[in-house]
């Protein structure tokens, strides 16, 4: 009998440290995803350089390596679509994808766009991979804040 219980306790105990170790192994993993859209820049939508450029997506990297963003696309619900050029997200850090255009840095990236992307009520922000599979989506529906954190 003292042999059952010590077998059925290490069962237990491996179990417990079974399920105590996967939500950590989750968590290290990390993932690419859509972070935030600030679909309704601010003031009035007239297409001016500093407003498409105040309307953006941020794609966050929080693995704990760079990962390269290069043949990625971004999409709204309509179809737009941006491919990313060779950008490495730094372990842990965020990119925006701005509309409007401008010159590619540190933490920013332009589509090169002279009118608005996102609509200001409701869309959808979807990221592929370079096969064409869904990495992240994050979808809005509201007109009374000017971002969504996704």
């Amino acid at each position: 009998m003292p042999k059952m219980r010590t077998a059925a306790a290490t069962v237990a105990v491996a179990c417990l440290a079974g399920v105590a170790l996967v939500p950590a192994q989750a968590q290290a993993a990390g993932s690419v995803y859509i972070y935030k859209v600030y679909y309704d820049s601010p003031g009035s939508d007239r297409g001016g350089s500093s407003s498409l450029n105040a309307e953006y997506v941020q794609i966050k990297n929080s693995t704990g390596s760079a990962f390269q963003m290069q043949g990625h696309s971004l999409k709204d619900s309509t179809g737009h679509r941006y491919d990313f050029p060779s950008y490495r997200i730094s372990a842990g850090k965020t990119v925006k994808v701005h509309t409007g255009k401008g010159s590619k840095s540190a933490g920013h990236l332009y589509m090169g766009r002279s009118w608005y992307v996102w609509n200001n009520d409701k869309d959808k922000a979807s990221l592929y991979r370079p096969t064409g599979s869904l990495r992240d989506s994050c979808s809005y529906n509201s007109a009374r804040v000017d971002y969504k954190m996704c």
